[in-house]
């Protein structure tokens, strides 16, 4: 089985569209968790008590699950069944930038699956400047891997490089040939241009914790990327 965690703002409809078109009726989401409208001490809990079994009927015939949602959730599945544990990051601070301008322009007050924290960003009138500092958005990386580290999983995507990655994941774990699909991607090339270098340094710093986790992931890109080449050459 498939576990793909959507990261927000990192490239995951996209993702989601080729795995659908992959999967077809084997491919199930799994958004109802909602990690950020819940307290950490909440969002852990739910995760680990809401573990599917492995012959729950919800799982019945289903290759992939895609979702926001903490991967420590499937740990026990895969104790039991087969699972590739795959993910995306981008660059922390664009990450945010890109975050706080798509809750701007999505924003439905009157929206079941609008989260408490979508409303209180808008309605109390936050600046970028206020979301990229918030305690409750500090480090979402970090909160979504919550007891699950890097190498647990089997492919890390970076967004920067979404074409190059996605065409290697598509021939290394499914054996396709698919094209990337370009979804809820109206964000301008670089989000953060024209930010404060002050500003765009003390974001980085507040969020040190991801800036780290995105840097293991771009050497272990590295290492993927070299051993491509060597093989290739060899």
């Amino acid at each position: 089985m498939l576990i793909s965690v959507h990261m927000p703002k990192t490239g995951g409809l996209s993702f989601r569209a080729m795995l659908e078109e992959h999967f077809g009726g084997r491919f199930a989401h799994d958004y109802g968790d909602y990690p950020l409208a819940h307290s950490p001490e909440v969002r852990r809990q739910m995760a680990l008590t809401a573990s599917p079994e492995p012959d729950s009927e919800q799982l019945e015939n289903i290759d992939c699950v895609h979702g926001h949602f903490l991967p420590v959730k499937y740990q026990p599945l895969a104790s039991q069944r087969d699972c590739t544990f795959v993910t995306w990051l981008r660059e922390p601070v664009t990450r945010l930038v890109s975050h706080y301008l798509y809750w701007q322009r999505t924003y439905d007050p009157l929206s079941a699956g609008t989260s408490v924290l979508h409303k209180r960003v808008m309605e109390e009138g936050w600046s970028l400047e206020d979301f990229c500092l918030a305690p409750e958005l500090r480090n979402i990386y970090t909160q979504f891997l919550w007891s699950f580290p890097l190498q647990d999983f089997d492919f890390i995507g970076i967004t920067e490089f979404f074409d190059v990655d996605f065409r290697y994941f598509c021939t290394a774990f499914l054996g396709n040939n698919l094209q990337p699909k370009r979804i809820n991607q109206r964000d301008e090339e670089s989000p953060v241009a024209g930010l404060d270098a002050a500003i765009v340094k003390r974001i980085s710093d507040y969020h040190a914790e991801d800036v780290a986790l995105y840097l293991e992931a771009l050497r272990m890109r590295e290492a993927r990327v070299g051993a491509g080449m060597r093989a290739a050459g060899s």
